[in-house]
């Protein structure tokens, strides 16, 4: 059964994209940690992110730079925090997460409930950092 990134992919349900290549995603959080936390995501279906080839996990990183960068340039933050927990859902995901305190990527903690609305507004500031 395809994860739940694999269908944002191939757009069966929708996301806040605010990056996209031939080989990589990226879009907000909907139960983010804070405003501007984004998942950076391989288009290729692997669980676990360390049976991804390297090529593959190379340009992820490449990718995700990209998109920390567009986050420093638009969202104000101290720097980018990067996670990748790998338990939430069975397909490679890293975490950006805007951050001003070390609390800000503490996953324990309850995340933001944001509307539709304000997510397409967060997408939009993001994507104009390209």
């Amino acid at each position: 059964m395809a994860s739940i990134f694999t269908k944002i992919i191939n757009r069966e349900i929708p996301a806040h994209i605010v990056a996209e290549d031939e080989n990589y995603i990226a879009f907000l959080d909907i139960m983010p940690l804070v405003k501007g936390h984004i998942l950076v995501v391989p288009k290729q279906e692997v669980d676990y992110i360390f049976d991804l080839e390297p090529e593959v996990l190379a340009g992820l990183h490449v990718f995700a730079q990209k998109v920390a960068k567009a986050i420093d340039r638009t969202i104000k933050c101290t720097r980018v925090g990067v996670a990748v927990i790998g338990l939430e859902v069975p397909h490679v995901h890293v975490h950006l997460v805007p951050l001003r305190s070390m609390d800000d990527i503490n996953f324990g903690r309850p995340k933001l409930k944001l509307t539709p609305e304000e997510l397409a507004e967060i997408a939009e500031v993001i994507k104009s950092g390209f």
